[in-house]
């Protein structure tokens, strides 16, 4: 399928003197999962701001002749302050620009989009979100586990595990919700996650995967026990981006992967 490079004024706002500004979700990494409204955006952009998590994959989907800047933040790291990368949108949207805030997954999902909307609403800017895949569903997809399963699970519940300052969360209703749960920039939090889920009454033998770079060409999916997960954490020297997942559904996933060639690394310590 080929996709014109050329830019058109079909998606800028009426004014000639303020620009648009898309919030646009890149998906988990693969270019293929890129939706064609985000292809197309960015193909119509004349700034682009992305994040960490868009994979260099799709950073090579970037027009050349565009300006493109990292605004990302990893642990520790924030490249910008979310105030100031805020501003920024605005002060470049009133410069007339049609800028692209390209974020990996989906803007909603743990992406602060809705933090960035609300202050381009609130300073009159013409916004618009642009959906995008999220990791809990093409990781999973990949890596053959399904959130849910007709016997198995009933529904999926998606976590952060990364708080503003803790995490504070109900682990008791987590533990007995009966569904798949996704924990999202959980790896360091491995072991606080199963202690509490374990202590709540979650068995310690429940299924539970850890899924990096999903969705990549270098994605390892490691299956193990809930009570594992630290060991399998620092035993396979996981790093960001990975997910976890905990349920039955996990147990699938030697049969269901859709990418075969991908190793399951099964190391249960039992």
């Amino acid at each position: 399928m080929m996709y014109s490079q050329t830019k058109t004024s079909a998606h800028r706002p009426q004014s000639s003197n303020v620009g648009k500004v898309w919030l646009v979700g890149a998906g988990p990494g693969d270019p293929d999962l890129l939706t064609v409204k985000a292809l197309r955006v960015l193909q119509q952009a004349d700034l682009i701001l992305f994040d960490n998590l868009v994979s260099d994959e799709i950073r090579a989907l970037f027009p050349k002749a565009v300006p493109a800047f990292y605004v990302g933040k990893r642990k520790d790291d924030h490249s910008i302050a979310q105030q100031d990368l805020n501003a920024l949108l605005v002060k470049k949207a009133k410069q007339g620009l049609s800028i692209v805030r390209i974020k990996g997954g989906d803007p909603f999902v743990f992406g602060r989009g809705g933090e960035e909307l609300m202050s381009l609403r609130e300073a009159g800017i013409d916004a618009e979100v642009v959906p995008g895949i999220t990791a809990a569903s093409g990781c999973t997809t990949a890596a053959g586990i399904p959130l849910t399963h007709r016997g198995v699970s009933q529904g999926c519940t998606f976590v952060t595990a990364h708080g503003e300052t803790e995490l504070n969360l109900d682990w008791q209703a987590l533990a007995h919700v009966g569904h798949t749960l996704v924990f999202y920039m959980g790896v360091s939090r491995a072991g606080i996650i199963a202690k509490n889920l374990i202590g709540n009454g979650l068995s310690a033998s429940t299924p539970a995967a850890i899924i990096e770079n999903g969705c990549r060409s270098n994605q390892r999916d490691i299956v193990g026990q809930l009570g594992e997960l630290s060991h399998l954490v620092d035993t396979h020297q996981v790093q960001s981006p990975a997910l976890i997942v905990v349920g039955d559904v996990v147990n699938l996933s030697a049969r269901l992967r859709t990418l075969p060639e991908l190793e399951i690394l099964n190391q249960s310590c039992a």
